[in-house]
Parts: structure tokens; sequence; C-alpha cells
């Protein structure tokens, strides 16, 4: 109970946190530039893609909460429309600069806008984590013990497994082997579907792997816990759950950087021994985004899916004191 508590009373003190983001500051906007009065027309520019943070990145923070992760061609198309609706100069490759600003307002809360390419599509993924160590407890607040207990279990068969991949047979048949509260096969496949929905877990004909987000969100968990099991990539150093492996030295290469690396060589090489490399590139241009379309937002930039887990927070906080 004290631990739930303790979840609970941080989701609401993050809550208040982007509440009190998400609402014009005005009067903060306006000192700085009565700070920077007497700046250069270019000085002032380059302050306000460095340090300044205006309505265009409250609605831009709000929409990516409310996925909870986006590909990247959402995400520019976001950064414009966020930029043209509340009339702030955009530029097309300043993503990374407006991004950053978002970024230095996260980080005393413990949380980060990262970016990661999908393992089973390649393509390139931003999504709003918690960089706090205790990563499984991320999921508490949405979770009972037993759930999370389930989900653990599927972790493992999913990191020990050679393909990344786990059945959904194993994983239901653990649901009658949980230490906290035994699950019905009905609960546990119903529960699967709910990890799927909330983008932890990927399904696939009938097996589970990892959702590029849930790969965001517990790398440090993963590496913690899984020492000697995780894969690490030799191309971009990130941890790995779907790869392929040299069969001469061992060395690991997740799929797009596979993909990527070998493109154009009719006889790829490992990276590492220079020998043959035995598997087959893959093609994942073909392959199913893991996010949804950009959602259309109201005019005075509130997203009403936050609104309701900032109240469901909220609430379940003062139903347990």
């Amino acid at each position: 109970m004290a631990e739930e508590l303790r979840a609970c009373a941080e989701q609401e003190r993050l809550s208040l946190y982007f509440a009190r983001l998400l609402i014009p500051a005005r009067e903060a906007e306006n000192k700085e530039g009565a700070h920077n009065l007497n700046c250069s027309s270019e000085s002032r520019t380059a302050f306000h893609w460095k340090m300044a943070m205006n309505d265009s990145h409250r609605r831009f923070i709000q929409v990516l909460m409310s996925h909870g992760i986006m590909e990247a061609s959402a995400v520019r198309k976001l950064h414009r429309h966020c930029c043209e609706i509340h009339k702030v100069h955009y530029v097309h490759d300043k993503l990374d600069d407006f991004i950053d600003v978002l970024n230095k307002h996260l980080k005393p809360v413990f949380m980060e806008i990262r970016k990661r390419f999908g393992e089973d599509d390649g393509k390139r993924y931003y999504a709003l984590v918690n960089t706090a160590e205790n990563d499984v407890a991320k999921m508490a607040t949405d979770y009972a013990e037993n759930e999370l207990e389930l989900f653990r279990k599927a972790l493992d068969l999913i990191i020990v497994s050679t393909s990344g991949f786990a059945s959904s047979t194993y994983i239901l048949n653990l649901a009658d082997n949980l230490q906290n509260k035994k699950m019905k096969k009905k609960e546990a496949e119903q529960l699967l579907q709910r990890f799927v929905q909330d983008k932890w877990l990927i399904e696939r004909d009938g097996e589970y792997t990892l959702h590029t987000r849930c790969l965001m969100e517990m790398e440090h968990y993963m590496r913690n816990n899984y020492p000697d099991l995780m894969k690490i990539c030799n191309i971009c150093r990130d941890i790995t759950i779907q790869s392929q492996a040299c069969v001469v030295c061992g060395i690991y290469i997740h799929l797009p950087c596979v993909e990527k690396y070998f493109k154009g060589h009719a006889e790829p090489r490992c990276p590492h021994c220079s020998e043959p490399w035995a598997h087959e590139i893959p093609d994942l241009n073909q392959a199913d985004s893991q996010s949804s379309p950009i959602p259309s937002t109201s005019k005075n930039g509130q997203v009403q899916t936050q609104e309701r887990r900032l109240s469901k927070t909220q609430s379940n906080l003062r139903s347990r004191r």
C-alpha cells in the first residue's frame, strides 16, 4: 500500500507540473522578451530557438503525451502544425532545437523526449519517456500487481528467446503460476491486448515482442536486470531484441541496422570480423507503423485524453488517502 501511495503521489506531482507547463506562461515570456529588448534581431531569434517556451511547444507536448509514441514523419508534421497554428516562426530543419527546448523543461521531473528506430519496421520514432530508474513502476498506476508480474514474465520470455518473440501460448500458461494472484486464461488474453493497446507489446501472428516505446522506457531496467542476456547492436550500440548474430564472432546487429549497413552490398561481411554475413538481409520498408496519425486538437490546446489521465490519477490518490 505504501508503495502504491508513493507511486500515486509521484504521478500527481508530475500531473501538477505538466498542468503548469501546459498553461501559457505569458508573464514569464514577457519578462524574457523585455530582458532581450536591446538585443539584435538575430540574437533574439537565436534566443527564441534555444530557450523560449511558447504555445507551440505546449501543444506539441500535449499531442505527444496523448499518443505516447509517434513516427518521425508525423512528428515533423506536428511540429509544423503547432508552429503555424500559434503563428510561431517555423523552420523545417529545427525540430531537434524545438525538442531541446521542451527537454530542458521536462528534465526537472525526470521526463524526456527520445528518439529511436523501431526494430520491426526500421522507422524512427519519438516518445515521451520517464527517465526515473524504477522502470516497471512506471506502469504501476495503470496495472494491478499480478498484471505487472505477468508483464515481467513475458519480458523474461522475450529477452531469452533467440528471435525476440514469445508465443502467446507460453505467456498465457504463466497466468496459472503468478505469486500475487492467479489469472484466468480469458483475463490474461485481455491483459495482453491491453499491453498492445498501451504500446508496451507488439503482437505478430500469435507471438509478442517489445514495442519501441517499451524499449525506450525500459532500457535502464533491462540493462540492470538482464546484464548477461541483454544484446547490444554493434552498429548503433542500442539494446536489441530482434537482431541477427554473426555466426563466427557472435556480434549482434539489430534488424534496421542490418538493412542499412549492408544495403547495396553484393557480398555482405561482418563489420567486426569481416567474415561473410550468413543471414538474409531484411527489407523493412513494407512494415506497418507502430504509431497513430496526428489527432486533431482544439484551439485552446487541450487534449482530452491527457485530461482524463490527470483526473483519474488525482481521483485515485484521493480515494487511497
